[in-house]
């Protein structure tokens, strides 16, 4: 998918300026080319979200109109956001062509209840959500469905699970862990005082066991 937005160009520089441009409802920006200097350029903040809000989010293909008539194809290569307001402060444009293959970050979207969770109480936990691929801009996946119904606990699952997709080259590494699945951590404490107590229980009775030997040791010498 590809969105069309226009950009301002000759923006003024410096952190006043920038501040003044996102108070105008703009988005200091920078594109940048392997064949040209980086341009410092502006666009407007509700169009760039609702690009980022379509099918392709982060990874969808703009069309940036530069002020004087040149068009540049680009994705972008970074988002700074503000810390706690829902604004863009600042976006990284990379021109790109539609025929080469560019690498970019994916998104995993786990599909399934784990069998862990179903029948032993357990949780999913995920170490890494999103994975590097290589592909034409026009073969980036939106997101990767990543079933992990059959996880049970004690089981992780990798990059090397993701399924194949035509086109998609995965760069992450294989063994890269995504989710596993465990007991939470209030069931493994009460395992634990269970396992504890039990061993107490069977240390009394040895000694009451042992005393009572004792007794009749005794009784048996008078």
């Amino acid at each position: 998918m590809e969105v069309t937005l226009a950009a301002t160009t000759g923006r003024p520089q410096g952190s006043s300026a920038s501040r003044r441009l996102r108070r105008e409802g703009m988005v200091p920006a920078v594109v940048y080319a392997n064949d040209l200097e980086p341009i410092p350029v502006a666009v407007n903040h509700r169009e760039l979200s609702n690009a980022l809000r379509t099918e392709a989010g982060s990874n969808v293909i703009i069309a940036l109109d530069l002020e004087g008539g040149d068009t540049y194809t680009t994705l972008i290569r970074e988002i700074k956001r503000h810390a706690y307001k829902p604004r863009i402060d600042h976006v990284d444009f990379v021109r790109i062509s539609l025929t080469d293959t560019v690498s970019a970050e994916v998104q995993i979207d786990f599909v399934g209840e784990p069998v862990g969770v179903r029948e032993s109480g357990g949780i999913v936990e995920t170490m890494n959500t999103s994975v590097s691929i290589e592909a034409l801009p026009t073969l980036i996946p939106s997101s990767i469905e990543l079933n992990i119904e059959d996880l049970d606990i004690g089981d992780t699952i990798t990059v090397a699970s993701l399924p194949a997709i035509e086109g998609v080259e995965i760069m992450s590494e294989l063994d890269m862990p995504l989710a596993s699945v465990s007991l939470p951590a209030a069931v493994l404490a009460a395992d634990e005082e269970g396992e504890e107590g039990e061993e107490g229980e069977e240390g009394v009775e040895g000694e009451e066991g042992e005393e009572a030997a004792n007794g009749d040791e005794s009784a048996d010498s008078e």
